[in-house]
């Protein structure tokens, strides 16, 4: 599987670029959603991805599976030279939508331990209907 698509490549560009011009403004950073989703399709490990710089490393959040997700940084090579059993790859999310910043899954990957904890909650809570005012 080809992991990221033009329109995807494109978009993380873009984010990275939003980055670097505002910190070359003395502005604050955006707080983009993310743009990909990657996972083990065996295991736990999930990467949320925001920004891919020309060197080809994708900034967001990654989840190994063993409680501690991190944000940082993660090459985009490393992530397709992975080899799992039964002749399977790390895989994108073709269904992927992100509806909350990446600091919004940061903080809740953090309080749970875990990104797929993280996102059931976050999507639970929005998909709870809002009680009317009054």
């Amino acid at each position: 599987m080809i992991l990221l698509s033009r329109q995807l490549r494109d978009q993380l560009r873009a984010n990275e670029q939003a980055r670097c011009e505002a910190l070359r403004r003395g502005e604050p950073t955006p707080d983009p959603v993310p743009v990909v989703r990657f996972f083990n399709p065996v295991g736990a490990a999930t990467w949320l991805a925001t920004e891919l710089d020309e060197d080809g490393l994708l900034f967001g959040i990654a989840d190994l599976g063993f409680g501690c997700p991190e944000m940082g940084s993660f090459a985009l090579a490393a992530l397709e030279a992975i080899r799992l059993p039964f002749g399977l790859g790390i895989e994108r999310d073709l269904h992927f939508e992100g509806r909350f910043s990446l600091s919004v899954y940061a903080d809740a990957a953090r309080r749970t331990g875990s990104l797929i904890e993280a996102e059931r909650l976050l999507n639970r809570a929005a998909a709870t209907p809002k009680p009317s005012p009054g």
